[in-house]
């Protein structure tokens, strides 16, 4: 079993900004938004248990599932995301964005090359539309990288 922790107030709202940050959508909403996203969530589950997702089953591979985690990690109003296993998440390594971070710089302190940023944006997507365009508090999935 894994938990991963968010910034419940810095994800996206997938509501009006209102109800932004007040509570966790419903799993409804939240498959929409892999739908959205192109993510086969086949095979996986979704449980809001207050400002926490529980992702169970098993999804199609390793990559699919850590961007489930995070395609609904960086929802506004979720603060934690817990898996019911940790077989199907290989070596998922993240990185939680920091004020004045880019990707070179996330791909140099955790692939030690900053010139690497590209494998981190393509990891990420489509969560990511363009290696400029993340944000305090998002969390990134680091492919082979280091924490």
């Amino acid at each position: 079993m894994g938990l991963w922790n968010f910034v419940k107030d810095a994800g996206k709202s997938l509501f009006g900004k209102e109800a932004e940050a007040a509570e966790a959508p419903k799993e409804e909403v939240l498959r929409h938004e892999l739908k959205e996203l192109g993510l086969d969530a086949s095979g996986v589950d979704l449980k809001v248990e207050g400002d926490k997702v529980v992702v169970s089953g098993k999804a199609v591979d390793a990559a699919t599932k850590e961007k489930i985690v995070l395609a609904v990690g960086n929802v506004g109003g979720v603060a934690a995301v817990e898996t019911d296993t940790d077989d199907d998440l290989g070596d998922a390594v993240f990185h939680t964005v920091q004020k004045g971070d880019t990707l070179s710089a996330i791909a140099k302190k955790t692939l030690g090359n900053a010139n690497r940023y590209n494998e981190i944006f393509e990891a990420n997507r489509p969560m990511l539309t363009h290696p400029d365009k993340i944000y305090p508090g998002q969390v990134l999935r680091i492919p082979g990288g280091k924490a």
